[in-house]
């Protein structure tokens, strides 16, 4: 059975601005810029400014829907609370290599620049993967995985 009209709301935090434009959400404040498109999804999005408090808020609607359209508001929510911890505090990542059978041997070439993989799953072509500036590779350092 399909439900005429679907919507969620979230809270938009003090320091973080968002724009919205054609279903594409912009999430920025001084520690970078994030945006997600959402234009795949049947959905309407609109920021709404709330009366009591005075807050924006972000608000999603889904018009006849059925279950399963009316569960993606709640993904598209998530993903925008997503963006807004990434504007925040920010991601960090570490990538490890990690072998069972055929040993896998890395090697930063290019000044710090780039990677090449050697024996990847055996084969013999060597794989470069060159890294964006945003991303500096760290010195050769040897890790013991136990």
């Amino acid at each position: 059975m399909k439900t005429i009209l679907s919507s969620e709301t979230m809270d938009i935090p003090d320091r973080v601005n968002v724009k919205v434009n054609v279903k594409v959400i912009v999430v920025e404040r001084p520690r970078g810029m994030l945006s997600c498109n959402f234009k795949h999804l049947n959905l309407d999005f609109q920021l709404i400014k709330d009366d009591t408090t005075g807050k924006q808020k972000l608000k999603v609607e889904a018009w006849f829907g059925a279950c399963e359209s009316n569960a993606v508001i709640r993904t598209a929510l998530s993903h925008v609370e997503n963006l807004i911890t990434g504007v925040i505090k920010g991601y960090h990542y570490k990538m490890r290599f990690v072998y069972a059978h055929f040993p896998i041997n890395a090697s930063i070439t290019n000044s710090n620049k780039s990677i090449e993989i050697r024996n990847f799953l055996g084969e013999k072509k060597v794989r470069k993967v060159i890294c964006l500036k945003e991303f500096p590779l760290p010195g050769r350092r040897r890790l013991k995985i136990s």
